[in-house]
This record gives C-alpha cells, structure tokens and sequence, in this order.
C-alpha cells in the first residue's frame, strides 16, 4: 500500500483527505507543521506528498525546496490563494500538480491517482552520451558539464533526457507535456516554458558551437547539436 504525506495544518481539511485517501487504498500520514512534513518524509518515503503552502515554522514553499534537494517524490500544492503567480512559483520549485483551495476531495484524490501513474523515467536504453563537453548518463539520470556534475530539479532532468534521447527532433509544448509531464497533466504549458529557461540557465556554460537548447517560434523546442 503507497504511503501518502499530507501536510495540512487546519485539522478538518486533513481529516477530510485522510479519509478519501485511505478510502483509495493508500496509507495516509499527517503532519501539521512544515518540520513534521520534513521529519515524516525522511521517516516514511511516502509516494507522493500533498502540500499545503501556509504551514507553520516553515512554510510549504520551503518543505518543497528542501525535499527537491534530495528527492523526484511527486508533490502536489495546496493553497487557499488561486493566483497565477502562485501556480507558475509552485511549477518553477518543483511542484508536479497544483491544487486551489477550497477543492472537492475527490479530485485531490483523482489528481494523486493521475501523477502516480505518470512515469517516472525517460529512457530507451541509451547508457551515455557526449555532446562535446556536455555528457549525459541515460541510465544514472544525471548531467555532467566540464567534467562536474550539474544539478537540476527532477522534472528539468526528465525533460532534458527526453529532448537528447531525440536531438535535432522539435516537439511542441503539447508534446512535452504529454511525454515528460504525462497525459493526465491539467496544468498550463508554461510550465515547459519555465523547465526550459531553469535547462538553458545550468548548461550556460556549453559552448554554442557544440549545441544547445533551441526555440522554434510557433513550433516548440528542440536539442541541437551539429551534425
């Protein structure tokens, strides 16, 4: 049975989850404050966190930066404010999904359920490759530029494995939600355009000549390298 974290500090609302989620055949952990969410995530490795954004001691924002910093576990937010900006900031941290408050359980449920079943790697059986000083492990799932390993978000990673698994291939934001974000995906596809910014932004230092991350105006985006 997956475990799920949700951390909500108003006791109804938590009450409410746990018992659709338990209801759907998960096991449900609650914690009240952003350092239980820390310490029962360390404990449990739950299968996906649900996330409230005003939580005491330390906030939802930053529960979610610090688990990014260790772990690809799906995230999904939980806040009372709707804005536009909010969302973009929860997909620009890391956030798989994004929830406004008030909701009907049954889809917080129905979302869990949709980000589980999106996959979780991108691979198709590629070991490594070089792109001149850029080298990319398929199976370890990490980047290296210069020599140095570079650190991303797991969702940037997931994207940029795609787009190399195909180079000089575009694919439309569409696309690269379907492939990377999965088909169940309800967000916008900004959230491509800002994975792609965060990619360009940590391979800034590879040289042009050698590749790089391109935008086809009212295509999409492709990984180039020079043939």
């Amino acid at each position: 049975m997956k475990t799920i974290l949700v951390a909500e500090d108003e006791p109804a609302i938590a009450r409410v989850l746990s018992a659709y989620l338990r209801k759907a055949q998960f096991h449900v952990s609650i914690a009240a404050d952003g350092r239980q969410a820390l310490d029962l995530f360390a404990k449990d490795s739950p299968a996906l966190v649900v996330l409230d954004v005003m939580l005491p001691h330390i906030d939802g924002w930053e529960v979610l930066s610090r688990i990014r910093e260790t772990s690809s576990c799906p995230i999904i937010m939980l806040t009372a404010r709707s804005e536009v900006e909010d969302r973009l900031n929860g997909l620009n941290k890391g956030a798989d999904d994004y929830m406004p408050k008030p909701f009907v359980p049954e889809e917080v449920v129905d979302r869990v359920q949709a980000v589980l079943r999106r996959p979780s790697q991108w691979t198709d059986g590629l070991r490594q490759r070089r792109f001149g000083r850029l080298s990319i492990d398929f199976s370890a799932q990490h980047v290296s530029l210069n020599g140095a390993r570079v650190t991303m978000m797991p969702r940037d990673l997931a994207l940029l494995l795609f787009l190399a698994e195909h180079p000089n291939q575009t694919f439309t934001r569409e696309q690269l939600l379907e492939h990377v974000w999965g088909a169940d995906y309800e967000g916008s596809d900004r959230a491509v355009d800002l994975s792609i910014k965060r990619i360009r932004q940590a391979l800034s230092h590879w040289p042009a000549e050698e590749g790089d991350i391109r935008t086809l105006r009212g295509t999409g985006y492709q990984f180039w390298i020079e043939n």
